[in-house]
């Protein structure tokens, strides 16, 4: 929902309660987008996203009102994803900041485009990220409303507005890893802790224990830096996801490790089917990837 500043009357702003026309299109005119996130990934989130824009109108062959300017761009923007679990639990922020309209810029996903925007930085599990944002080449899959700024957005919900994906490329401060030595990764037999190898292979339905690294805030959380206490066991707080040969497994527990700083513990179950051999598993947390890691399966 796209709310343009379109009178210098503050008693009015956010006071009508049903939906207004259009703001009148301006250069230079100022606006504020509120909308609610609903996926990330294609996995159901919540959460809410705002943006602060202000047209600039470039072009290279501008009409009336618009700025002449070697580049083609819309407005500048600054905009906030604050992201939610399903239950509401907050997950983290990812701030961005730039140019809408024209093209994508060098490097970005190819199905992205109309923003020339970077990922400035974040919070939680988005601490410290940088990457580059924008609108999906499909972006809006119902149109986008422009309301009055007098427009209550108390109401926004019931008045309408529209979809619009964005896609972008996030390079987080650290990814989530398993822990791995000259032994391979440490992977553990549920039944007796000893570390599953080609002598010792994991067997399909087996439940196993991963050491994994940086899969973040836990609920409650601990000071950075400190260790997870012995009680109570600390549940990790972000959405986490383990595959299998690409298959998405069954997560038992996930929490922080006892008397140890940045290690976790992650139990899971191997698919019942999985085809003896060398199985590839890939850990992910908050839809940040780690690395692939091999181990046996008889």
């Amino acid at each position: 929902m796209q709310y343009y500043v379109d009178t210098s009357d503050l008693a009015r702003f956010a006071t009508e309660p049903n939906a207004t026309p259009a703001a009148p299109a301006r250069n230079f005119r100022e606006a504020l987008w509120i909308g609610d996130i609903v996926a990330v990934n294609g996995r159901p989130a919540k959460g809410t996203t705002v943006v602060h824009a202000r047209g600039v109108g470039l072009s290279a062959a501008p009409n009336a009102g618009q700025a002449i300017a070697d580049t083609v761009r819309s407005s500048i923007r600054e905009q906030i994803f604050e992201i939610l679990r399903t239950d509401g639990t907050p997950i983290g922020t990812i701030l961005v900041s730039g140019l809408s309209g024209g093209t994508a810029p060098p490097g970005a996903p190819l199905a992205q485009t109309l923003a020339n925007s970077a990922i400035v930085g974040g919070t939680g599990a988005f601490l410290g990220a940088r990457g580059q944002i924008g609108e999906s080449v499909n972006a809006q899959t119902m149109a986008s409303r422009q309301a009055s700024i007098t427009e209550d957005p108390a109401n926004r919900r019931r008045n309408g507005g529209g979809t619009i994906r964005w896609v972008g490329h996030l390079i987080p401060m650290s990814r989530p890893e398993v822990v791995t030595n000259s032994n391979g990764p440490a992977v553990f037999h549920a039944a007796d802790f000893s570390l599953v190898t080609a002598a010792k292979p994991a067997r399909a339905g087996e439940v196993l224990i991963l050491t994994a690294t940086n899969l973040g805030a836990t609920r409650p959380g601990v000071d950075p830096g400190k260790p997870f206490p012995l009680t109570p066991l600390l549940e990790v707080n972000s959405p986490l996801d383990l595959l299998v040969n690409g298959q998405a497994v069954e997560v038992v527990n996930k929490i922080g490790w006892p008397t140890l700083e940045n290690v976790y513990r992650v139990d899971f179950r191997v698919p019942e089917g999985t085809a003896a051999g060398i199985t590839i598993l890939q850990l992910s947390v908050a839809w940040i990837a780690g690395s692939e890691v091999k181990f046996a399966v008889q």
